[in-house]
């Protein structure tokens, strides 16, 4: 399992009261709700806060913005992914990828996911945020499995570390692109099929064709 740090935990550094982790539970809840029901823009702080039985002044003082909110209510689901050890690379992915696409079939990650990604087109601060409250975090997941991969002698150790770097951000690129495309674009299923077919292809290259 790979631990990772509540997005709201390392965020803040105002001093006063301890946070109530019970109130942050459920605005981020109430967020992801009332997202589901109402879309991004009609979505308000002040909605929000009535739906999670807390006064606005107490959401402002942990978000500054609707955009800041819904990230980080979109950050917690994402931070259900695990990485269990399995026993080989091939059944490490296959079991995140089918553990994504379980989390963009729920309706509240689906939509709050598409409206931050459609808004972020529009606003760069968003898009940072993105990057470092979602795909950053869950970047540490294709270390671990790299890590696990080649102590297992599954794969070599690379000792460039630039290169490392940039082969881990085009892993997850290509692993995230793929199953957020199938399921929130091409709206086709993910299941123990595709998931093993993609992970072949991934892990043999396309030399695996000629074999298929």
């Amino acid at each position: 399992m790979c631990s990772r740090p509540h997005p709201k935990a390392v965020r803040s550094g105002r001093l006063g009261r301890p946070r109530s982790t019970e109130a942050d539970t459920a605005i981020l809840h109430a967020t992801r709700a009332a997202l589901v029901e109402l879309g991004w823009s009609k979505l308000t702080m002040g909605d929000v806060a009535i739906r999670a039985g807390v006064a606005k002044t107490t959401l402002y003082r942990r978000w500054a913005s609707k955009s800041e909110l819904v990230i980080d209510a979109v950050a917690v689901l994402f931070d259900e992914l695990e990485l269990p050890d399995r026993g080989s690379l091939m059944a490490d992915v296959e079991g995140v990828v089918l553990q994504f696409a379980t989390l963009l079939e729920r309706p509240e990650t689906r939509t709050a996911l598409m409206a931050v990604v459609a808004e972020s087109t529009r606003d760069e601060a968003l898009r940072s945020r993105i990057r470092s409250a979602i795909v950053n975090r869950q970047k540490t997941l294709v270390l671990q499995g790299r890590a696990r991969a080649q102590a297992r002698g599954e794969l070599p150790y690379e000792e460039n570390a630039e290169s490392a770097a940039r082969n881990a951000d085009l892993i997850f690129d290509v692993i995230a692109g793929a199953v957020v495309h199938r399921t929130l674009v091409s709206a086709e299923p993910v299941d123990q099929a595709w998931a093993h077919s993609f992970t072949t292809l991934l892990l043999s290259g396309l030399t695996s064709l000629r074999n298929s």
